[in-house]
């Protein structure tokens, strides 16, 4: 029986295209020196990648924890506020009746009356706050329920006719009929009223609301854009954030209620100046959290 004799060969590969090939042994010193050259961009080209990459992540790496700060902090202020607000509704529920009662007495007494009507308003703006602070701090999960953007945005904008007319704002609608999406209706109802809002306390001197919609490849989004003064860079960086008020009267949850709204669907708000003047809030609700009826 012959035995076969077998040459192990190193196999062959390829040089790849970030390593230089290997110089023979009577390479001259131009290219050698061409060679290292070659290696030597190269590496610098590798290594600003990686700088590029790691500022990325940093970066991202921030953003995330100024996120879960935000989120630690809303948690923290959820929990005082909703305290707080509880303890205030039950206090307001007898006053309240008490108001009534003594009203009713004092039908005669003008002047009283007066006074009476003065202090309900009082009572009135503080039960207001007291829904702000419930609202902000109610966690719940979104009642989806197929519904028409349309007659929403028609139902928000009927209830605020009286107090656009008296302020000669004018209301343009860009809203398909046909326009329907799966969400929670009365979330996104107080959403809109409360971005509606907004807009009419800076247009006190009259101007145009426009009110837009949108569906996209990645989701649904919904504007409320006015005529107002735009946004300051201040107040582009604390917007959301809770009892950050520009009004001598607000209670600065406005807007954190919709960002809680939004992000509660997996979405989000945005605020941004528009070219020709005023701001614009945009709700987007992704496509993933969100269903267009067919």
């Amino acid at each position: 029986m012959s035995e076969t004799l077998q040459i192990y060969r190193e196999p062959e590969t390829t040089p790849s295209s970030t390593t230089p090939p290997p110089l023979s042994a009577d390479a001259g010193l131009e290219t050698i020196l061409a060679a290292w050259n070659e290696a030597t961009l190269r590496l610098q080209e590798t290594h600003e990648v990686l700088q590029a990459e790691v500022s990325r992540l940093n970066d991202e790496l921030a953003e995330k924890n100024r996120e879960l700060a935000r989120k630690n902090r809303l948690a923290d202020i959820g929990h005082m506020a909703a305290h707080v607000a509880h303890e205030v509704r039950n206090s307001l529920v007898p006053v309240t009746l008490y108001m009534s009662l003594l009203k009713r007495r004092l039908t005669d007494d003008v002047e009283s009356g007066e006074i009476l009507t003065k202090v309900e308003a009082g009572f009135t703006a503080l039960d207001t706050t007291v829904n702000d602070l419930l609202n902000f701090t109610t966690d719940r999960a979104p009642d989806y329920r197929v519904f028409s953007v349309r007659d929403l945005v028609d139902e928000v904008c009927e209830a605020m006719g009286p107090q656009l007319e008296a302020q000669s704002i004018r209301i343009e609608l860009d809203v398909a009929p046909t326009t329907e999406i799966l969400a929670d209706r009365e979330m996104l109802r107080r959403a809109m009223l409360n971005l509606m809002l907004n807009s009419i306390d800076v247009m006190s001197e009259g101007g145009e609301l426009v009110i837009t919609s949108f569906e996209g490849s990645q989701g649904f989004e919904l504007e409320v854009a006015d005529s107002g003064p735009g946004l300051s860079p201040e107040q582009l960086t604390h917007l959301f954030d809770p009892f950050y008020s520009t009004k001598a009267t607000g209670t600065g949850l406005g807007l954190a209620i919709v960002q809680r709204i939004a992000e509660s669907h997996g979405g989000r708000v945005t605020a941004t100046n528009c070219p020709e003047g005023g701001a614009a809030f945009t709700i987007e609700i992704p496509r993933r959290a969100m269903g267009v009826a067919a």
